[in-house]
């Protein structure tokens, strides 16, 4: 029988180690669903419910995996759709390839239907490679060199072919001008800094007195080696959302998350430290970085494109992090001065202590940070959890502590809605015998989270561990916006934009095969945590939370606090001075020692 060529894309992907392709179907790439049928379903065909979806799945693979994520779609509405889930690798520098149909070459140019120009609507986010196929002889070339772009840029790459190139029967390039051989595979390489500048980076760190590391997801795998310059450099080390499983939680000196989601000892470390490494990450607000003058710094990253971009790095080292960090560590000094370190280690436990106190405030019906503070001596050793945006990855950024071999993500560059459940659904492919974790807003949930329910339902039984919880903070409201305009403009909540109706999720999964349960009392938290990570199936817990407790910024000061308070009962001032007063009075509950007017809260 001849190989057509749809049948050597799969055979390529193959080839490439690539077991799962996550699509949805569209006559755009007809020829391809065929060739899969032929192909004994290899690699596996996920369906999504959603091209978005798809990508969002094909995301959450790579991350978890560490290979790339392929993603398939049909032409014009189905590329489309794919595009928010391909900004998402983008942004968070993840290898995603995109294989994506288009019409016929001879209806080109014709306004014909469903037509859109791919290449240039790809141009973007497909911008390292992105190619059209109009001819059988251009693969494998087009294939490899997306696979291989993808891996060595960490990046999304696409491959369009129209429907009648995927029926014409493969003839491979041929030894003549104008062809383009290929060939298989992407060596791993290691590239470090030239001696020199790993030199007058440790000249920085061993002259600094009060150093602080920042690590993002390129310190993950170095982390015996930033514990070794942690230890050396009596350093404090702060943790970028996408770096949160880089370093375990369990280290006293590991502050935590930094930015508006993050930590108050993180704030505290950046605000007070002299010298500053950076290691592996691309943390783009510098307001939480040290005062631009105050701290010597240097920066790590294996990307020449991405280093000194967020602060005035006095040395620039371009490399991975382990490789280098191998060569940096016996040109560093060990500090023999402690204070600095105990004084780190005593915020992050005194923090613990603080984050003890906010889970165990009262709330109506139940409070959110009790919700995910009391999952974190819950969570299963090898567990992979992701978050959605929105208030609830304030929560998993501040009460989850990751250690062992736990992984965790989210939408960390682009902060797009709508990827916690399709994240956790492809790390099950990505890792069948692991359970795995989402904590997203109702507002995501109702978004798309309900329906990728339905591709869980669909696959669970092929799973090893059949267990992947997904936990719905359910307040009825947008509730990061809503504060945020609290926050910012002093606005009552707007309840046209912010009000959601209620949705019984736990009796959705029920009615789709799955299970759940719905907790309105504090009393039921525990118990329906345990009750979702021993079920046999995958597992919805409908948490019905207060919309009134705020994520407050680590940063945050007792007067932005009490705004915010005032503007949730603007246009009473009676009743919001009282409110006032009891915002105050709760605060100093958590801080024995008292604050100042105007400092920052925890």
């Amino acid at each position: 029988m001849s190989t057509k060529v749809s049948d050597y894309v799969l055979q390529r992907l193959r080839e490439w180690d690539v077991d799962h392709v996550f699509s949805y179907a569209g006559d755009g790439i007809n020829g391809l669903l065929a060739a899969w049928g032929r192909a004994a379903n290899r690699p596996k065909f996920v369906q999504a419910r959603h091209e978005e979806m798809a990508a969002f799945e094909a995301v959450g693979y790579a991350k978890f995996s560490g290979k790339a994520g392929v993603c398939a779609a049909t032409s014009g509405p189905g590329a489309i759709h794919l595009l928010n889930g391909l900004y998402d690798a983008k942004l968070d520098h993840v290898p995603v390839v995109a294989i994506v149909g288009q019409t016929a070459r001879s209806a080109m140019g014709g306004s014909y239907q469903q037509e859109v120009d791919l290449l240039s609507l790809y141009k973007d986010v497909a911008s390292e490679f992105c190619e059209m196929v109009t001819v059988p002889e251009q693969l494998p070339n087009v294939i490899d060199r997306a696979m291989r772009t993808a891996y060595a840029k960490r990046t999304v790459t696409a491959v369009i072919i129209p429907g009648d190139v995927q029926e014409l029967e493969y003839s491979a390039p041929t030894h003549e001008f104008k062809m383009v051989p290929s060939s298989l595979g992407v060596s791993q390489y290691a590239p470090v800094p030239a001696d020199e500048d790993l030199r007058r980076a440790a000249e920085v760190l061993n002259a600094g007195e009060k150093v602080a590391i920042l690590v993002g997801q390129g310190a993950r795998g170095a982390r015996e080696r930033v514990e070794e310059t942690a230890e050396l450099l009596g350093a404090g080390v702060a943790k970028a959302l996408l770096g949160k499983d880089a370093l375990s939680d369990e280290l006293p000196y590991v502050t935590g998350a930094i930015g508006l989601l993050g930590t108050r000892p993180s704030y505290e470390l950046m605000q007070e430290c002299d010298t500053l490494l950076v290691i592996g990450s691309s943390f783009p607000y510098s307001q939480f970085l040290p005062e631009y003058g105050q701290a010597r710094a240097v920066q790590i990253d294996i990307d020449p494109f991405m280093v000194g971009l967020r602060y005035p790095f006095e040395v620039n080292l371009v490399g991975d992090a382990s490789a280098t960090l191998e060569r940096l560590l016996p040109l560093l000094k060990r500090k023999k001065a402690r204070k600095w370190r105990e004084e780190i280690e005593s915020n992050v436990k005194r923090w613990w202590t603080v984050m003890e106190r906010r889970a165990a405030v009262e709330a109506d019906p139940v409070n959110p940070e009790y919700v995910v503070h009391a999952l974190d001596a819950l969570l299963p050793d090898d567990v992979i959890l992701a978050a959605d945006s929105g208030s609830a990855a304030n929560w998993y950024a501040r009460h989850l502590r990751l250690r062992g071999s736990m992984r965790g993500s989210l939408s960390g560059t682009l902060a797009t809605m709508g990827p916690g459940v399709p994240y956790v659904i492809g790390a099950k492919f990505a890792h069948p015998e692991r359970p795995a974790l989402a904590i997203v807003g109702d507002g995501a949930m109702q978004m798309n989270g309900m329906a990728e329910l339905i591709t869980a339902a669909k696959y669970w039984r092929e799973w090893s561990d059949p267990r992947m919880v997904v936990a719905v903070l359910n307040n009825e409201d947008l509730n990061q916006v809503t504060w945020e305009m609290r926050a910012m403009s002093g606005a009552p909540q707007f309840e046209e934009s912010q009000r959601i109706p209620d949705v019984p999720y736990a009796d959705f999964a029920r009615s789709i095969g799955l299970d759940g349960v719905r907790v309105e009392r504090p009393d039921e938290v525990e118990s329906a945590w345990r009750q979702a990570l021993a079920a046999d199936r995958p597992f919805v817990v409908d948490f019905r939370t207060d919309p009134n407790v705020p994520p407050i910024p680590p940063h945050a000061t007792l007067d932005q606090i009490e705004a915010a308070a005032t503007a949730i009962l603007k246009g009473d001032p009676e009743t919001a001075g009282v409110l006032k007063q009891g915002v105050k009075a709760k605060i100093q509950e958590f801080l024995p020692g008292g604050k100042h007017r105007g400092e920052s809260q925890d």
